[in-house]
């Protein structure tokens, strides 16, 4: 038998009691609960600090395009060399991976293309400060 590791005894496996009281957990989750309250309450009060920020939506908005853009021509160069690659391949198997790695990557690009517009509409519907002063349409 293996000597027990304090940090890989895994739960019903120590021979000792516990020493924590359920009174000293209700404690622990109160005080927690109290300290979120306190110290979310500063956060909640500044309303739109990144609209408020003098090029940080331009920033913000810039920093989406080109990332759509670099994936749009990662879905490019994956499709090309999957194809390429499939020509030259044999193995039934292998062409039929190379064909589920093109769907993935098709996937992929259309998640990339829907995030933006879907997080427009959603956010100025649901009242998101983001979503008011960012355009994260792509196009």
């Amino acid at each position: 038998m293996h000597p027990k590791i304090p940090f890989l005894v895994q739960s019903g496996e120590t021979d000792e009691p516990s020493n924590v009281s359920p009174q000293v957990v209700r404690s622990g989750l109160g005080t927690l609960a109290l300290l979120l309250v306190i110290a979310v309450d500063p956060v909640l009060a500044q309303d739109n600090i990144v609209c408020d920020a003098e090029g940080l939506p331009g920033m913000i908005s810039g920093f989406f395009q080109i990332t759509t853009a670099l994936g749009l021509m990662g879905l490019v160069v994956v499709w090309q060399v999957d194809s390429l690659v499939e020509m030259f391949t044999m193995n039934l198997e292998q062409k039929k991976n190379l064909k589920m790695h093109k769907r993935t990557a098709l996937k992929s690009a259309v998640v990339l293309m829907i995030l933006g517009p879907l997080y427009t509409v959603a956010g100025s519907t649901m009242g998101l400060p983001l979503a008011e002063c960012v355009n994260l349409v792509p196009w």
